[in-house]
C-alpha cells in the first residue's frame, strides 16, 4: 500500500547551467541533473542522466532540479531515483534488443515505474519524458511511435487510473536502440490541464494508432509550485498544421502554449522561471528557430535547442518546459 504523507512539497526549481556534473551533484538539494549529447559526462550517481540529444547552442548546458531539502538517492531494480522535500526524480534505461523490441521495452519500463511508485511516499506521477531512436520509422501501425504507445499503455495498466501525467516523447537522432524515460513524482497530487484548442491525446481517433497517446497536455504542480508543460507542437484538434512551414508551425505552437497557460490559470506568460526545451528535427534550422524565440520570448526565459524528431513526421518542432513559481 502507498505510504500516507501529509507534508506539503517544498518549492521546486529548475535551471539550465553550464557546470560539471560532479559540482552540481555535490551541491546540497540537487534532486536531478540531466546532460545532453555525446560529450556530456558519465557518472554512476542515480541523480545524473545523460540524454543523447545533440545540443544546438554554443554552450553545453545541464538541466538541474533543486529543492531546499535533504535528498536521498539509490536504485531499486531497473529504477534509479532521488527523493526529498515531497518530490521524486526517477529514471529507467532499457536496451530494446534485450527486451525484444521497443514495444516490449516500453511495457517493461512502465510496469517497473508503476511497481516502484506504489512503494513510495511520492506516489503521484506528474510528468514523464520518453526518448528513443527512429521514432517515425515504420509504416501504419508499425511506426515506432505507435508501437511505443501500445507498450506504454499496457505497462501503465491500472497504475494511472486516476489520470495520465504530462509527458514528452521525442526521437533521438543517430542513437543506439535504447529507451530512456525519466519522471517527476510528488507526495501530493497535481491537477491535469487540457488545452481547449486540442483534442485530449487519449481521445485521438484510431488513425493515430491502436493505442492513443496517454498523457495530459500539462500538469499544475502541487502546492502552487507551477505548471509542467507537455511536449507541444502545431496540432489543432487532433490534426497537424502547416506541414513544411517551420515559421507557421512555431507560431501555432506558441498559440497552443498560450492557450495552455490560460487554461491553467497561469498569468504573465513566460519569464526567468520558465525554462523551455525546443526539439528541432532539422539542426540546420537552429539559427532560424533561435531568432523566432528571441522575437517571441523575453530575454530572461531560459531555452535549450536540441536535435530531436517529433512523434509526427510532418512536424518540425516541439516545445516543452516549465512555468514555475519559484526561481
Amino acid at each position: 500500500m502507498p505510504l500516507s504523507v501529509d507534508a506539503a512539497c517544498v518549492p521546486l526549481r529548475v535551471h539550465y547551467v553550464a557546470a560539471e556534473p560532479a559540482n552540481l551533484l555535490a551541491t546540497p538539494g540537487t534532486l536531478a541533473a540531466i546532460g545532453f549529447g555525446a560529450a556530456a559526462a558519465l557518472t554512476d550517481d542515480p541523480r545524473w542522466l545523460r540524454l543523447p540529444l545533440r545540443p544546438l547552442g554554443a554552450e553545453a548546458m545541464v538541466e538541474v532540479w533543486r529543492i531546499d531539502a535533504t535528498v536521498e538517492h539509490g536504485r531499486t531494480g531497473a529504477v534509479r531515483y532521488a527523493a526529498g522535500g515531497g518530490w521524486l526524480f526517477g529514471a529507467i534505461e532499457l536496451d530494446e534488443a534485450a527486451q525484444g523490441g521497443l514495444e516490449q521495452a516500453a511495457e517493461a519500463a512502465y510496469r517497473a515505474l508503476a511497481a516502484f511508485q506504489v512503494s513510495r511516499a511520492e506516489q503521484h506521477v506528474l510528468r514523464v519524458w520518453n526518448y528513443f531512436g527512429a521514432i517515425n520509422r515504420g509504416a501504419g501501425d508499425d511506426e515506432r511511435y505507435k508501437r511505443f504507445c501500445a507498450g506504454r499503455a499496457r505497462g501503465m495498466g491500472a497504475g494511472f487510473a486516476g489520470g495520465y501525467p504530462a509527458a514528452t516523447a521525442i526521437g533521438v537522432q543517430d542513437a543506439p536502440q535504447r529507451l530512456q524515460i525519466y519522471w517527476l513524482a510528488a507526495a501530493a497530487a497535481g491537477t491535469r490541464v487540457e488545452n481547449p484548442r486540442q483534442t485530449s491525446a487519449w481521445r485521438y481517433p484510431r488513425h493515430y494508432g491502436p493505442s492513443p497517446p496517454t498523457f495530459a497536455r500539462g500538469m499544475r504542480l502541487p502546492g502552487g509550485a507551477g505548471l509542467a508543460i507537455s511536449g507541444t507542437a502545431a496540432i489543432v484538434g487532433h490534426a497537424s498544421q502547416s506541414a513544411g512551414d517551420l515559421d507557421a508551425q512555431l507560431a501555432e505552437t506558441f498559440a497552443n502554449l498560450g492557450a495552455l497557460l490560460d487554461a491553467a490559470g497561469v498569468a504573465g506568460g513566460f519569464d526567468a522561471r520558465s525554462p523551455l526545451k525546443v526539439y528541432l528535427r532539422d539542426p540546420a534550422q537552429a539559427a532560424r528557430v533561435a531568432a523566432f524565440l528571441d522575437a517571441r520570448l523575453p530575454a530572461a526565459v531560459p531555452r535549450l535547442l536540441l536535435a530531436g524528431d517529433v512523434c509526427r513526421a510532418e512536424l518540425a518542432v516541439e516545445i516543452d518546459g516549465w512555468r514555475l513559481m519559484s526561481g
